[in-house]
């Protein structure tokens, strides 16, 4: 076994059904009194749910998180918070509400509950996202790290299953990465296989019911498992180029690492070979119809799990534009992420005309 370093985040999870009703014991064990709920304007009825619960520990509710969390966002929802003079701030949504928690964490240092309705893994890392000028500038600090994630699968009940399926697997493109990461260790692909399998295994029988309340508690468990990850090592090819897409073309989020993890895998695969061992058997193990356990089969293997539950699988289908294929490559080799196979620009674009085609994933 190679020598490797591994540390534990601390985050505090607190997972279960009705989960959220402990919030305001978390709340209070952070010794917060003036907590700020975050939200998008969708959610509003969620924010307000929150605010309740927290009675007159809530300072108010901030409604307008985005996508890509816009610094005009960021910028407001600080403001916001330094005139409630809030110590706590309560993110209830996707990645782009606890996202923009974590926006304000950046500056002040406020520490962050996040309670994920969707299986986006944001609240278990420290990296952060924020748009300025068309480009997603992307980085880790502790500071903003969630203190605390309450995991409540009720609260997933009414996620369409559209996009239930395709943050799932953007849950699995955070561990897929983590299994070729330069600086993996065991630990963590332990976790990431798990978590792939988990994610993986929710879609059949969420696909059949909705609201089967055990498959929306792996799918969190899977979620869960697979942010650990993405906070434990260094993110390579696949998160540089949906950061990209979605920064500076606006595509979304989840729909795009749907899009282009496969290609990214096989982009990745001959430099990555054990890696996608793994993913091949963790989707062997959650359902033996999508391949044999066997490496090659990997990437082909995620773009059929995606399709077969109505996933995109073309950048057409989200919206992106032809010619706005060799601006992204551009983009992808200008600040290049750690991945075992270097960045070519050549094969950058040519593995993204075939994430625009919908085609099958090469080399």
């Amino acid at each position: 076994m190679h020598a490797f370093t591994f540390q534990a985040n601390p985050t505090r999870v607190v997972f279960g059904a009705g989960a959220l009703q402990q919030l305001g014991a978390e709340v209070e064990r952070l010794g917060a009194r003036r907590a700020l709920v975050l939200a998008t304007p969708e959610q509003v009825d969620s924010a307000e749910r929150v605010a309740a619960l927290l009675g007159g520990r809530c300072a108010g509710v901030f409604a307008r998180a985005a996508m890509h969390v816009p610094i005009e966002t960021a910028r407001a929802a600080r403001a916001e918070a330094q005139r409630l003079g809030a110590d706590c701030a309560v993110a209830i949504g996707g990645g782009s509400t606890t996202g923009l928690g974590k926006a304000i964490a950046l500056e002040s240092s406020l520490p962050i509950v996040a309670i994920p309705t969707t299986y986006a893994g944001s609240e278990m890392t420290s990296t952060y996202g924020i748009t300025e000028g068309g480009v997603k500038k992307t980085g880790r600090d502790a500071r903003v790290r969630p203190k605390t994630a309450i995991y409540d699968p009720e609260l997933t009940l009414t996620l369409p299953l559209a996009l239930t399926v395709t943050s799932a697997l953007n849950a699995i493109a955070h561990a897929a990465e983590g299994l070729y990461a330069h600086d993996g260790n065991p630990v963590v692909a332990l976790m990431a296989e798990e978590g792939i399998r988990a994610s993986a295994a929710a879609l059949a029988p969420l696909a059949a019911n909705p609201q089967d309340l055990a498959a929306r508690s792996d799918a969190l468990y899977g979620a869960w498992l697979c942010g650990i990850v993405l906070d434990s090592v260094a993110m390579g090819l696949h998160h540089k180029l949906c950061h990209t897409l979605g920064g500076s073309f606006d595509l979304p989020h989840a729909q795009t690492h749907t899009v282009v993890l496969p290609h990214a895998l096989a982009y990745n695969a001959a430099a990555a070979p054990d890696a996608m061992a793994r993913i091949a058997r963790a989707l062997h193990a959650a359902d033996a119809t999508l391949c044999a356990p066997v490496a090659a089969d990997a990437p082909l293997a995620v773009q059929r799990l995606a399709a077969r539950h109505g996933a995109p699988t073309s950048l057409a289908a989200l919206g992106m534009r032809a010619d706005g294929l060799d601006r992204a490559a551009d983009l992808a080799v200008a600040t290049p992420y750690p991945n075992p196979r270097p960045l070519e620009r050549h094969a950058l674009r040519a593995l993204l005309q075939r994430a625009y085609d919908g085609a099958p994933p090469a080399a």
